[in-house]
């Protein structure tokens, strides 16, 4: 049984805002990325074991770091730290429910599936960190590709992950209770570029 898209009758497709006289390849395109699984992994305080990681990928261990395995298409994995012994695990490969299960032992780890608890918008193209600073305090000037952060765009909580530079491609993850306000907080702030709504 698979869930509904928390902006399956929200997202709109199409061109719209500040397009004219652009080419297409130049336009941001914003889409919904309804296919990733996501868990949160805490280990817990009384556990003294080295977590192994995932997918062959280690957890890491600084702040702002996501460790991603080398598949640079929809089914890589990525490792994003969320706190101290707290990570993100974000996949749509089918079979990373099992990797988790074999990955994290329930005496050591808390594992929570966050998959439908959660929307995800992906914003790609060369404005995308513009886009995100009208809203967002972080400094975009030194994010780089694989960092992430938890910040807030115009009051909505986030994680902030940049999956590519190439051109800038993020990830952004709300709460689903929220991913209606945050879709139209996106995409009005990418109005003045123009975008493409995929």
């Amino acid at each position: 049984m698979s869930g509904v898209p928390p902006l399956r009758d929200i997202h709109k497709k199409g061109v719209f805002g500040n397009h004219h006289k652009q080419e297409e390849s130049h336009l941001l395109k914003i889409s919904e990325n309804s296919k990733l699984k996501i868990f949160q992994i805490v280990q817990y305080k009384k556990s003294k074991i080295e977590p192994k990681g995932i997918d062959g990928l280690k957890l890491p261990t600084t702040s702002l770091t996501v460790n991603s395995n080398s598949d640079l298409t929809y089914s890589q994995t990525r490792v994003m730290w969320s706190g101290p012994r707290i990570w993100i695990v974000t996949s749509s490969k089918p079979n990373i429910t099992d990797m988790v299960k074999e990955s994290f032992n329930t005496e050591d780890f808390a594992v929570t599936d966050l998959s439908q608890s959660r929307s995800v918008i992906e914003i790609k193209g060369k404005n995308a960190k513009e886009v995100l600073k009208k809203g967002c305090p972080l400094n975009f000037d030194d994010f780089k590709k694989n960092n992430c952060a938890g910040s807030v765009f115009h009051g909505i909580t986030v994680l902030i992950d940049m999956v590519e530079d190439d051109p800038d491609t993020f990830n952004l993850f709300c709460l689903r209770s929220f991913s209606e306000s945050f879709y139209h907080a996106i995409t009005d702030s990418a109005l003045e570029d123009g975008y493409i709504g995929a």
